[in-house]
């Protein structure tokens, strides 16, 4: 971290309202060249709008803010880029249909008069990818990369320009371990050159491994900004939500059932998945970690009817569903919903929720046809209200009424929603792909108590996750996606974070502890 002692950015008293609701108030806030400033608080807290204010998305209701010791007025995103301040957020900026480089270079100046300088713009575009590490092909179209390829992009996008000041909001979603890895070691290469880098993130552990500084926002004001060595994660927590956490993991009681699922031989037509073999009992949670591209999120649109099956054998609660060698497939995402299989994408915003309809409606379409909701063609609206608002109370959707359109959620709360689908019909076997990703603490704990609740009664459920430590804390068995697509099975006592990313980047053979 810089010595200097005049903050790159300085925010004093800086309020916002909206319709004459605080939702910032009396922020003071500060960035040094060279550190790593974290923001932390629950959805809510008040951190989008933040950032909002200091990328110039819009416009404080009161306050100051200095750039280099200079009192400016960040009027517009335009101007916050001509003053060097570069984001990565949460939702992609990326236009599908066109090439990565394309996308890292949109509105900047790569021409040769009237026309694009296309060879300087893919030099840069492979200079950059190669100085992050991220093996992606700069001709690639968006659309045919995964969910944590699509970030990475993003983060180059930030990356090239060199900024004074870049903003990432939660930049390690769905990236494995050494692609976090990756991005961190570029991060102190930024803090060399003394780029300030202000991180907003819902992982503990990241803020421990490159933080400087932390402030933590509670309901729209700062309850304490310090050094990070100064906070412990216990702190940290009670700050955050202002109660205490005492078991963020909850302990699931291991009580194994019948047999629900049974994957052999799995193949995927446009994924790297060849010859994957899983089984799945009630009671239990089934860890699936792999690198970004390993396929792993593949296995389990695979088993509920999205991805299309190249070769292997499906039995479901007894059912043979799919066999390539006997041409039989019944796989199809509404006769897995009918047969008690939920599927939960990673991507909430482009697969699992309909933005503009309200979380009534999101909670139950896919419920609709079941004779509680309607008779023949007709929907009951009062008995659909009445379910869903007990769906809600169980949820603790706070002050979100059932009819709240989804697009003006936090994104702990879009993602409660996604997870209450389960609640309104019969579900047996969850599959949650990226279960976590960009939410809160509170709403963390809450996701965990409901995979604890939902096992313990009898259900099962597949934990698709880039976050290692839920993969261990949760899973009773755990199964791993090498580099070279290996499938290789783990009961969780047998198994930690460093064995998993060893096993990330060595096809070794099976060791003996694995079942």
């Amino acid at each position: 971290m810089s010595q200097t002692n005049i903050p790159l950015l300085k925010l004093q008293k800086i309020s916002k309202n909206f319709f004459g609701s605080a939702v910032l108030k009396n922020i003071d806030f500060d960035l040094y060249p060279g550190e790593v400033h974290a923001i932390f608080g629950q959805n809510g807290a008040g951190k989008s709008t933040l950032i909002q204010i200091i990328t110039g998305d819009i416009k404080p209701s009161s306050g100051k803010i200095n750039i280099n010791n200079e009192e400016l007025k960040i009027h517009s995103v335009h101007k916050a880029k001509e003053l060097g301040i570069s984001a990565v957020f949460q939702e992609f900026s990326l236009v599908p249909q066109l090439t990565v480089e394309e996308n890292l270079f949109l509105g900047s100046n790569t021409s040769k008069g009237f026309f694009l300088n296309k060879k300087k713009l893919h030099q840069v575009a492979c200079d950059t990818l190669d100085q992050l590490e991220f093996s992606i092909k700069p001709e690639e179209k968006i659309v045919n990369l995964s969910h944590a390829e699509k970030r990475m992009v993003e983060i180059a996008k930030a990356f090239h320009t060199k900024p004074a000041i870049m903003v990432l909001d939660e930049p390690t979603s769905s990236l494995a371990d050494n692609e976090t890895n990756q991005l961190f070691s570029m991060i102190e290469i930024l803090k060399k050159e003394g780029i300030g880098i202000i991180y907003i993130t819902h992982r503990m552990n990241e803020i421990y491994r490159i933080a400087n500084r932390i402030t933590i926002l509670q309901d729209g004001h700062v309850v304490n900004t310090d050094f990070v060595e100064n906070i412990n994660e216990q702190k940290l927590v009670e700050l955050a939500t202002g109660r205490n956490i005492t078991n963020f993991f909850p302990e699931i009681k291991k009580q194994p059932g019948r047999k629900l699922l049974d994957v052999k031989n799995l193949q995927i037509n446009n994924s790297f998945i060849d010859d994957v073999s899983i089984h799945v009992k009630a009671g239990e949670v089934i860890g699936i970690a792999g690198l970004a591209g390993s396929g792993k999120s593949a296995i389990g649109r695979a088993c509920f009817g999205i991805d299309k099956i190249a070769a292997g054998q499906i039995t479901y609660l007894d059912d043979l569903i799919y066999d390539s060698s006997k041409q039989i497939n019944d796989l199809n995402p509404r006769s897995m919903l009918d047969r008690g299989m939920l599927y939960l994408p990673s991507d909430r915003r482009a697969e699992g929720l309909v933005m503009g309809q309200n979380i009534r409606e999101n909670i139950s379409l896919p419920s609709l046809d079941l004779p509680k909701f309607s008779s023949g063609f007709i929907v009951n609206r009062k008995k659909e209200k009445d379910i869903v608002e007990k769906i809600g109370e169980r949820l603790n959707f706070n002050s979100q009424g059932i009819e709240n359109k989804i697009e003006q959620l936090s994104g702990g709360t879009q993602q409660k929603v996604m997870l209450a689908k389960s609640f309104a019909r019969d579900v047996q076997l969850f599959i949650l792909d990226e279960p976590t990703v960009g939410v809160d603490i509170g709403t963390r704990v809450a996701i965990y108590e409901i995979i604890k609740e939902f096992c313990e009664s009898g259900g099962a459920v597949i934990l698709i996750s880039s976050d290692l430590s839920e993969i261990v804390n949760l899973s009773h068995r755990i199964y791993i996606i090498s580099e070279k697509n290996k499938c290789i099975e783990f009961v969780a006592e047998d198994c930690n974070e460093h064995l998993i990313q060893y096993y990330f980047l060595n096809s070794a053979i099976e060791p003996a502890h694995a079942t």
